[in-house]
């Protein structure tokens, strides 16, 4: 495949079609020109138009770097200006050379450990002899021990859904929680969704990551971007092991991601996933690291499955790909031996005194928290009935159910998505978190018939979590558009809170 992507070309093609998704043309403010969101477009607000034309997200943050990924619209010439006051910079990178619609990563070193850095991204067009300021910005490295600190969470953005997606809203989360300034920030899946592809190129399969590109730098400009692959990414060893579009579609979109948005490997501070696959090189799926006092964990339920996890890719008039739900093998939905062993393995080393583990969700398909954990390679029945000997006969060589090994390890808090409200609930000792929606209009609580225990709340917002040696506090930040605010509903409000105490 030809992985020349250009958004530029995207956006200004006059109601063109890229895989599906209807982009409409701006303006020169950045204002959409004879459409709005519910038509199809989805882009930022006007006021935020810069960030489409020049967008910066960082990831892999460490000890002493961090790297930037830049995505320009127009060839220009980069450079980021850094420091540990405000408005004084005393070190500079090297300029660097963005062509169109071509992303960059940038890799910032020789930084100190545990320190917030101030910076502010420089560029110019050629010919020009004076660079352009964009405002001030921070980062922050890896924390030591005994730091406080803040990372956020979102749920599934699913822009390619009006009905629970609305860019203004999105745009207004993500800017409210970059107010925040949080070290980390984690989307949960199915925010790249390819279900309106139907023909499957580098392009159309790129579009939904450049979609994404310019909202997500609001809050990655700041923060150390984190992505979960959700079932609507389509990015699977299944669709991998085909022989048809579903290969390429798997290739296409794993590929996407991680040139568009910087994921961590097996490197620096991180551990993860060390396999690499032909015409993708490192998956960049699953990943482990500390931080202060925290251990984190991104789990990947899609790419050690042999068997196909949740709905299958229906583009391309390709008809076999629908998975039979209803005569599924639910035992042959897997996060794989080598994830699992490895996932043991990082749990039962960390003597960290928080531990964070994020996947979509409990085994990547069904509904619920705490009712789907007991099923399964996750907790060892079938359909809610215990047989002895079971678990064993079907996952030979595992310790443990995947809940009861985190609950023995102490795993704070596993946060998921998938199911499209705020819902908490505890088995074990172990925090059930399902993220809530961060662009739902309609302020919906989907699924929550799924959730027959636990705090349930609609829509929308992210999750804070202030991470201290004391407590790590989780707080469901509410999010409006203007026209839905009231005395007693605005944005910003705290919707549920609660703490959680360090494990010793």
């Amino acid at each position: 495949m030809n992985h020349r992507t250009d958004r530029r070309a995207f956006l200004r093609a006059a109601g063109a079609v890229v895989g599906g998704l209807t982009l409409f043309p701006e303006t020169a403010d950045g204002r959409q020109k004879g459409k709005n969101a519910a038509n199809g477009g989805y882009v930022l607000p006007s006021n935020l138009a810069m960030y489409n034309a020049l967008s910066l997200v960082f990831g892999r943050a460490g000890d002493r770097a961090i790297t930037a990924n830049l995505f320009a619209q127009d060839k220009l010439e980069a450079v980021v200006e850094y420091g540990t006051q405000p408005n004084k910079y005393s070190s500079r990178t090297p300029p660097v050379t963005l062509a169109t619609g071509q992303p960059l990563e940038m890799a910032i070193n020789d930084l100190r450990p545990g320190t917030r850095y101030y910076y502010r991204l420089l560029s110019r067009k050629p010919g020009e002899s004076a660079f352009h300021a964009r405002p001030e910005c921070q980062f922050h490295t890896r924390r030591p021990v005994g730091s406080s600190f803040t990372f956020c969470v979102q749920g599934d953005s699913h822009p390619e859904r009006p009905q629970m997606s609305e860019p203004n809203l999105y745009a207004r989360t993500l800017q409210h929680a970059a107010g925040c300034r949080p070290d980390l920030y984690f989307c949960m899946g199915d925010d790249f969704s390819v279900d309106k592809v139907r023909t499957v190129s580098a392009d159309s399969l790129a579009a939904p990551y450049l979609l994404q590109r310019p909202f997500l730098s609001l809050v990655a400009q700041f923060a150390s971007l984190y992505l979960v692959n959700g079932n609507h990414e389509q990015a699977s060893l299944f669709n991998y092991n085909q022989t048809d579009e579903r290969h390429e579609v798997a290739v296409g979109v794993q590929t996407a991601r991680n040139r568009f948005f910087p994921m961590p490997a097996t490197d620096g501070i991180y551990t993860g996933d060390t396999k690499e696959l032909k015409g993708i090189g490192l998956l960049r799926d699953y990943f482990a690291w500390t931080w202060g006092d925290a251990l984190f964990v991104v789990l990947d339920n899609y790419w050690h499955s042999q068997a196909i996890v949740d709905s299958g890719f229906k583009g391309g008039g390709n008809k076999k790909a629908t998975d039979d739900k209803k005569n599924r093998d639910w035992w042959g939905i897997t996060l794989g031996d080598e994830q699992y062993h490895w996932f043991r393995k990082t749990l039962e080393g960390s003597r960290a005194r928080y531990k964070f583990v994020f996947a979509h969700h409990v085994m990547g398909t069904g509904r619920g928290g705490v009712e789907a954990s007991e099923n399964y390679e996750w907790g060892g029945k079938s359909k809610g009935k215990s047989t002895a000997g079971e678990f064993k006969k079907h996952r030979p060589g595992w310790e443990l159910p995947v809940h009861q090994l985190m609950a023995k390890h102490g795993v704070s808090i596993f946060f998921q998505g998938h199911d499209h409200l705020y819902a908490r609930q505890i088995r074990d000792g172990v925090i059930y978190q399902e993220v809530p929606l961060p662009a739902d209009p309609t302020y919906t609580a989907f699924n929550d018939d799924a959730y027959t225990s636990g705090t349930k709340l609609a829509n929308s917002g992210y999750l804070r979590v202030s991470v201290s040696p004391e407590e790590a506090k989780v707080d469901y930040v509410r999010s409006w558009l203007p026209k839905d605010e009231t005395s007693s509903q605005k944005t910003g409000d705290i919707a549920h809170s609660y703490s959680v105490k360090p494990r010793t």
